[in-house]
């Protein structure tokens, strides 16, 4: 099969959004989350619901669901560059934000986990051939309980972008995975940080699939000079708000990249 090229991926985004801003401006609601059938976005075509979703009754599910508490969560998880023999390869960053619901109040003893590619691009996972070096002293996985105002803070290594079989020379932004268990396992989202001024912002499908900038602008962290350290990382901080008009984006099950 013949992969489209990247003028050709964008054209169809910026249909989609044009579309999209001829619907709000004709009065209906900005579109806060990505269509499930989003085209330049290849997979979702074949991987996204095309049958009304069974409800099921979770309690069954939750009774054996696993509980998160500071007993269960080290300190020492949120710093992603310790644990290994050596210092990861890559420019260290603190990354820290509010949990928020609707109403803007703290969301708090939250489990929060973290994935991401090390500075070179590349996951370890088995599924992830992107021919860049793997860091021995870097797995890119960590995770913490927001406190009494919903705060959390990450210790890691800026990720560095990497290709994808999209379309060709498709390349994601570099990002970071973020993970929410709520109050039981079946509550679960998952979304994604961006940084400021990435020059992949509008090639990328999956970050364009949110047809409403502000929406997307949510995704972005902020570099906030008061959370760097001195000598040692720069700051970003990044708010995650759960429901509302301003909620964050929240991938769906089947989303990976």
């Amino acid at each position: 099969m013949t992969m489209n090229s990247q003028n050709e991926i964008t054209e169809e985004i910026l249909a989609i959004e044009a579309d999209a801003r001829k619907s709000v401006e004709a009065g209906g609601s900005p579109e806060l989350h990505p269509r499930r059938d989003y085209a330049p976005y290849r997979s979702s075509l074949l991987r996204h619901p095309t049958h009304e979703l069974v409800r099921v009754d979770p309690e069954e599910i939750e009774r054996v669901s696993p509980a998160f508490g500071h007993t269960d969560v080290s300190l020492l998880e949120s710093d992603l560059t310790i644990a290994h023999a050596a210092e990861p390869i890559g420019e260290r960053i603190t990354v820290s934000g509010h949990v928020l619901d609707g109403e803007g109040r703290p969301v708090r003893n939250q489990l929060v986990e973290i994935w991401q590619a090390n500075a070179a691009g590349r996951y370890v996972h088995k599924r992830d051939q992107h021919p860049a070096p793997l860091d021995p002293n870097f797995t890119g996985v960590g995770r913490a309980i927001t406190g009494e105002n919903g705060e959390y803070t990450f210790q890691t290594i800026k990720p560095g972008p990497y290709p994808w079989r999209n379309h060709v020379n498709a390349w994601r932004p570099a990002h970071i995975h973020f993970s929410l268990f709520g109050s039981a396992f079946t509550q679960r989202l998952v979304t994604q940080m961006y940084f400021p001024s990435d020059p992949l912002f509008a090639l990328d499908p999956i970050y364009q699939s949110i047809a409403d900038p502000a929406a997307r602008q949510r995704l972005i962290g902020a570099y906030d000079h008061s959370l760097s350290v001195p000598e040692y990382s720069l700051g970003y901080r990044w708010d995650i708000v759960l429901t509302g008009p301003k909620s964050t984006w929240m991938e769906g099950e089947e989303d990976h990249d």
